[in-house]
């Protein structure tokens, strides 16, 4: 198996962040708790389909690409109506696939255009004990009482064009709920208390994008907490470049430029390097130093790749090698510290690939557009393990807890446990 293993010593050297979940497995946000697609999940499911490994399987109403998050026994997930006038909250019991609640949040009289491969309701909440929060973009914010449905406090004030729909996600970090708009018209960065609701900071990207051409100034990534040389940084990709941010503050610390539109993919880090894929750009996978201060693009890029890189799955960094998947299934091992590449092999029959990987034990989950779902050795060798069919594909990306693979198609949400 994994002869590149990374030291826990260096893990935490690197990043705060980069851990393995707590017993309690809770999958706090987007990729989860440490934003990495790694679990500390047992015994995952190697096979199944609609007819075998399947625990419960729940009909979602209406279109959400947001994926869950887990809190002990709950799971709360995001839907909209197709025109995107009524926003939803949905939680729902991690056993049984019962409905707990079906909260409508929010109401919009003239939603504006959403792109057909997008929805209303693609930010992935965030969760921690007693309160999730929903996020639908310039559409809104909202803090709920997890265990009443109660919504404790929105915010509503926040315009940004998003021009193909929302899809930036949430993070919580201390006493903030830190977000990203990178619309057609307006490109910043926000942080507001998760107790009340009220602006902390608000930063303007301030960002030379070389275009009046706003569709060029759009982007969708969630960000990422780091602590590296003992500063703690928010990074948060944008069209065009990365900038590094105190999630006190809001002051700026460094960017750097690597061109592109779209950017949706959350950065990592190891090996004393962060990993930042930016979207459509030439060099569109970059590997950094994330120090220095001020423009730091002549000065902090190790490498950089153009090719087969991912513009919305994201990469798993496991020990010595990157694995991607591209949007077209492609799946490439990248040498982390170099960018070289270990192997590279077209996955399946040429599906789409929307949603994010997930790592356990060894094993890579993807899934894809067209309903397959391929489990792949993490190796310096390609090896197929295993290839599945659900009769919808995923937008969402999975949420492992326990032994049991949460799975939300464009349809239904599934629970898919092998029972060991």
């Amino acid at each position: 198996m994994l002869s590149f293993r990374l030291s826990m010593a260096t893990t935490l050297v690197t990043t705060i962040l980069l851990f393995q979940p707590a017993a309690s497995q809770n999958w706090t946000e987007f990729r989860g708790p440490a934003g990495t697609g790694i679990s500390a999940a047992k015994n995952l499911p190697l096979q199944w389909s609609e007819s075998e490994n399947i625990q419960w399987k729940l009909e979602v109403h209406g279109k959400g690409w947001s994926s869950p998050v887990s809190w002990g026994n709950q799971l709360w997930l995001t839907t909209a109506t197709e025109d995107g006038k009524k926003l939803y909250a949905i939680c729902v019991d991690r056993s049984t696939g019962t409905v707990i609640h079906d909260i409508l949040v929010f109401e919009n009289k003239e939603p504006r255009f959403c792109h057909p491969t997008n929805s209303y309701a693609s930010p992935t909440p965030t969760i921690e004990k007693g309160r999730v929060y929903v996020h639908f973009g310039s559409y809104g914010t909202a803090c709920l009482d997890s265990n009443s449905g109660e919504i404790l406090w929105t915010r509503r004030d926040l315009p940004c064009n998003h021009w193909r729909g929302p899809g930036s996600s949430p993070i919580i970090d201390d006493e903030n709920l830190i977000m990203a708009y990178d619309g057609y018209d307006l490109q910043f960065v926000v942080a507001m208390n998760k107790r009340t609701g009220k602006t902390a900071w608000k930063r303007d990207r301030n960002i030379d994008y070389g275009t009046d051409n706003g569709d060029r100034k759009k982007a969708y990534s969630t960000g990422t907490i780091i602590e590296f040389d003992g500063r703690r940084q928010f990074i948060s990709p944008s069209a065009v470049e990365t900038i590094s941010y105190d999630p006190a503050t809001g002051k700026e610390f460094w960017r750097v430029r690597h061109g592109g539109m779209n950017a949706a993919i959350r950065p990592l880090i190891g090996k004393n390097l962060l990993y930042i894929a930016a979207g459509s750009g030439p060099t569109s996978l970059i590997a950094i130093r994330p120090d220095g201060s001020g423009d730091i693009t002549n000065t902090h890029m190790e490498w950089s790749s153009g090719k087969a890189v991912p513009k919305r799955p994201s990469p798993l960094l496991i020990g010595d090698r990157l694995f991607l998947l591209n949007d077209e299934g492609i799946a490439s091992c990248l040498d982390a510290s170099s960018g070289e590449t270990v192997w590279q092999q077209r996955v399946g029959g040429g599906g789409s690939y929307r949603s994010s990987p997930i790592y356990s034990e060894g094993k890579i989950y993807w899934f894809s557009l067209e309903g397959e779902a391929h489990v792949l050795a993490a190796d310096d060798e390609y090896k197929l393990l295993a290839t599945n069919k659900l009769d919808n594909g995923c937008q969402a990306s999975p949420v492992p807890v326990g032994n049991v693979l949460y799975v939300r198609t464009t349809k239904h949400l599934y629970a898919i446990s092998s029972g060991k």
